[in-house]
């Protein structure tokens, strides 16, 4: 691709480096942008700035937050009894987007995944453990992609809270095995949230 200018060219560079954005469309993005008054660049590359300094993890769950709780651990409306486990940040949007569940969440921060070298160190499940024992939860939701890797992480986290005193379930499978949930139509993972089973009866499937 013949660019005029360096400075044009490590623009396109930059953004061709997201995923899923080729070479033209990051030229096409650059060239809209010299179009705009240069404030608005500035707010533009101010809004990523900010995005990337000032947006952490939450300290209960693990979603993405402004402050030291996410929106959804500070909104006091939720049934805090409940708790919906996902592996990814994306997988609670999803879920949020179906309106359908109105409980709390906690994000693994992936799936075991043995040929990837991740176990269950490296993912978010200690802290699952802590606030189960240390606040009253009654039920705890396995959401977590139909495919091998995280049918291996619902049956490590069951076995694990299987000590406790706590309802364990799994979504329905109106979500294809090997599917990802964050690919799943709203509806479909709405009622695979409503229909959700307890997890020893899909241990039996």
């Amino acid at each position: 691709m013949n660019i005029p200018s360096k400075l044009i060219e490590s623009a396109v560079d930059q953004i061709s480096s997201l995923p899923g954005i080729g070479k033209k469309t990051a030229l096409r993005l650059v060239l809209e942008l010299l179009k705009r008054k240069p404030e608005e660049v500035r707010r533009f590359s101010e809004a990523f700035i900010n995005m990337r300094e000032k947006i952490h993890f939450c300290k209960t769950c693990h979603n993405l937050a402004d402050e030291e709780e996410c929106s959804i651990c500070r909104d006091r409306s939720r049934d805090s009894t409940i708790l919906c486990v996902v592996s990814d940040i994306r997988d609670v949007m999803a879920i949020e987007s179906t309106e359908q569940y109105h409980g709390l969440y906690h994000v693994l921060g992936g799936i075991i995944s043995p040929i990837d070298g991740i176990g269950p160190s490296d993912l978010f499940i200690d802290s699952l453990i802590q606030r189960v024992t240390e606040k009253p939860v009654t039920e705890i939701i396995l959401a977590l992609n139909a495919t091998m890797e995280g049918e291996t992480t619902c049956f490590y986290l069951f076995r694990k809270l299987s000590p406790l005193d706590i309802k364990v379930t799994s979504i329905a499978r109106g979500v294809a095995v090997g599917g990802e949930l964050e690919y799943t139509d709203e509806v479909t993972l709405g009622r695979s949230i409503q229909l959700r089973t307890p997890y020893e009866v899909s241990l039996k499937r």
